[in-house]
């Protein structure tokens, strides 16, 4: 049924009071598009007005296996009506399941389980110090460990002690002490802060790619070298894939472009197959186990509804070939990206399905504009940094659905040339 223009005009004032209602009684953390929605499936999300939008913004990745995806649905429902919650205090015959699941499917000893991502960051932390306090030997209040520019890891306060963007560290001090912050794709610059300060260095923590900073894809072997590095001066090396982990960059885990197994393992978002937080750490046992009964946990971490909803959504990322895909589709979309000629587009960089256009302003119209366009066309995604449009679909996308997307985002540039 046609929608005529006075429900239109209804739904309209629907949405600027939905969006009013945010602006009175919210938080103004965050800075979104306007539009307001309310639903998803798959690749796609409807807004109050009936619109439909490509999302390629996938909240930030942890939508991989697209919105509602009915396996992952169906698990969380399943599980809702057995068991939803125990805490840790007890044993689950889900997160049990899942323990071993993990093992098998990632091929580490042991999983530790908590809900955001940021949590996962602090929990590998406390892991590395731990580790770098008990066997090896760093007295504590020396422990340090090594992070990069441009980084971004989470919102906790010990977190934003690694970045160096104002806009997530100033005033919230005094911060964290003990981090090391060095350039990143800059393996000499690493081996230089451990010829330093090895002796009291725990652990090296990185992003495979930079998400947040504009999806910076560094130099092929530079995960290798820094790997190596850290080997030789007896060091962790954490690896921060909760956004390019679980398929996003075309391998499982992005980690393996370079072909290393890291020491720590940091996941989330799409863990929870865009239904629930879950985020999860990764380690062997020397590792692992310096953490005791008490030293560590969380109310909801591993709960019985989170360890059911992981559970199905690697299967199904694995069942549906989402690595394969979004490898493949990722290289039509750089290679159709990159036929637009555009004074706005200055690089197109990124791996797999994540991927992104730097962008420089022509007149007063910058890359938030182009996003505004995009949005009236039908097709969803978001500055970083001002001048840098992240573009992460679902890695469900289907190549004529793909196509379809470029051609918007291509008549965007071009019109607004």
């Amino acid at each position: 049924m046609a929608t005529t223009k006075k429900q239109a005009t209804v739904k309209k004032t629907a949405s600027k009071r939905l969006m009013g209602l945010e602006e009175k009684y919210g938080a103004h953390n965050y800075h979104p598009l306007p539009v307001v929605l309310s639903r998803g499936k798959g690749i796609y999300v409807w807004d109050v007005e009936g619109k439909k939008y490509f999302d390629f913004l996938s909240s930030y990745s942890a939508v991989n296996q697209g919105h509602c995806h009915p396996r992952i649905v169906k698990a969380l429902k399943d599980q809702a009506d057995k068991l939803c919650l125990t805490s840790r205090a007890f044993y689950s015959e889900p997160f049990c399941e899942y323990e071993k699941f993990m093992h098998d499917f990632f091929g580490y000893d042991r999983v530790l389980p908590m809900n955001t991502g940021a949590e996962g960051v602090e929990t590998a932390l406390k892991l590395a110090r731990r580790w770098g306090a008990v066997k090896k030997g760093i007295e504590n209040d020396k422990i340090k460990i090594i992070c990069c520019e441009g980084n971004f890891h989470g919102r906790t306060v010990t977190v934003i002690t690694m970045s160096n963007d104002p806009s997530s560290y100033a005033d919230y001090g005094p911060l964290t002490p003990g981090f090391i912050r060095i350039p990143y794709n800059d393996p000499k610059a690493l081996e230089e802060a451990l010829n330093k300060y090895g002796d009291e260095v725990c652990a090296f923590i990185a992003e495979p790619i930079q998400g947040e900073a504009g999806v910076f894809v560094p130099d092929e072997g530079y995960l290798k070298k820094c790997f190596d590095l850290c080997h030789q001066h007896n060091v962790l090396f954490i690896a921060d894939e909760v956004q390019t982990g679980i398929a996003r960059t075309g391998k499982m885990l992005c980690s393996e472009h370079d072909g290393i197994r890291p020491d720590i393992v940091i996941l989330g978002k799409a863990l929870g197959g865009g239904v629930l937080p879950v985020s999860a750490c990764l380690a062997d046992d020397d590792i692992m186990l310096n953490v005791k009964p008490g030293e560590h946990g969380s109310t909801f971490g591993g709960f019985p509804l989170a360890a059911r909803v992981a559970m199905e959504a690697l299967k199904v990322v694995k069942r549906e070939h989402l690595v394969e895909n979004a490898e493949k589709m990722g290289k039509i979309f750089r290679e159709e990206i990159m036929k637009i000629n555009s004074p706005f587009i200055v690089q197109v960089r990124g791996r797999g399905l994540l991927n992104a256009i730097v962008t420089k302003p022509i007149g007063n119209k910058t890359a938030w504009d182009i996003c505004l366009r995009m949005m009236e066309k039908g097709l969803l995604a978001k500055p970083t940094h001002d001048d840098i449009i992240r573009f992460a679909p679902p890695l469900v996308i289907k190549e004529a659905e793909l196509r379809k997307a470029i051609q918007i985002i291509k008549e965007t540039f071009e019109e607004m040339a």
